[in-house]
């Protein structure tokens, strides 16, 4: 009898086991990972991703290199990745703007909800001219662009980067039109001004702060509501002081990876996410480079560019630039 009540017991105790699922395995990455930046060195995708791989990789275990894959207004690289195996070992460093860009542009199939995102940066655009303008104000600009109707140089990263919604929002704000030129990526953009090869640019705050140190470019506003303090340069006002319905805007960088990677994989990159971004390494270049430090990963990463999907993807829509209809994604207005 005490035999069989062993045996009960033993067997009530493994089907007990049994019915527990397994705990998710750690995982260590045994190789180099690879974080493709899909523009030329030196712009914001590519600088936030070098500074956040840096750190991040102090956390995995592993190096992560970054390598320039620059073309497509950023679609060549990001589709590269995600034509590599869904293993965390390819990853890639870019903007939340591209993701919307890419699927209303026909250019991937993919749509930025088939991405998951690592968020430590936002930065504002900042409208620049250079330094030697005779544009110095805000209103200034407005009356060149009304006066020479498509005749004003914009340089931009390319259609649907960042620096082209700000230019699109300026254009529906204002009622102006402006010549656009894209360039491979938002540091060329931006050289573009500094030479006096393009009039004026809305690039990015941490791809003009060196510039704007060095007295080449002059900063006539941004585009955050509450203005922005870049050190070495001080206050740049925000655009809505002079045009009041030009509405809060810029972008967000990080890495991103593929959303469908293995949950330990995922996981992993997460706490390694986690302590990069509350590093001083992420503080420090928010403060050289007028941005603005965050820390957003998972969902609240995921809900964040779908709110930007609604604002940007029919941004494009009304230029008349989307190949595809936001609706056809399910994107709302």
């Amino acid at each position: 009898m005490n035999r069989a009540l062993r045996l009960i017991a033993i067997l009530a105790l493994v089907a007990a086991f049994a019915a527990v699922p397994a705990f998710t395995q750690e995982w260590k990455p045994d190789h180099t990972i690879t974080v493709v930046v899909p523009w030329p060195a030196g712009g914001a995708s590519d600088t936030v991703g070098r500074m956040l791989a840096g750190l991040m990789e102090q956390y995995m275990g592993q190096r992560m290199v970054i390598v320039n894959a620059p073309g497509g207004a950023g679609a060549i690289g990001t589709k590269e990745v995600w034509d590599k195996p869904h293993d965390g070992y390819t990853l890639t460093a870019n903007a939340t703007a591209g993701f919307v860009s890419y699927e209303i542009l026909g250019t991937m199939e993919q749509t930025h909800r088939d991405w998951t995102f690592f968020l430590p940066i936002f930065t504002p655009n900042v409208i620049c001219v250079k330094n030697e303008s005779a544009i110095k104000t805000v209103d200034d600009l407005v009356a060149a662009m009304k006066a020479k109707p498509n005749g004003v140089v914009l340089a931009s990263a390319g259609v649907g980067s960042s620096g082209h919604y700000a230019a699109e929002l300026f254009k529906g704000a204002t009622g102006v039109t402006y010549r656009h030129v894209p360039y491979a990526g938002g540091a060329p953009a931006v050289m573009a001004v500094a030479s006096g090869e393009a009039e004026v640019v809305m690039q990015l705050s941490v791809e003009v702060a060196e510039l704007l140190r060095s007295g080449k470019l002059r900063a006539l506003a941004v585009s955050a509501k509450d203005g922005l303090t870049i050190e070495g340069v001080g206050f740049i006002p925000p655009v809505q002081k002079a045009i009041p319905s030009f509405p809060d805007y810029g972008s967000y960088f990080g890495i991103i990876a593929p959303a469908n990677l293995p949950k330990n994989v995922q996981a992993t990159y997460e706490a390694a996410f986690v302590k990069a971004a509350a590093s001083q390494g992420v503080k420090d270049y928010a403060k050289t480079k007028g941005a603005m430090p965050v820390a957003i990963y998972g969902k609240e990463a995921a809900a964040l560019v779908e709110r930007l999907a609604s604002k940007e993807a029919w941004i494009l829509a009304d230029a008349g630039a989307a190949k595809k209809s936001p609706a056809l994604f399910n994107i709302s207005r």
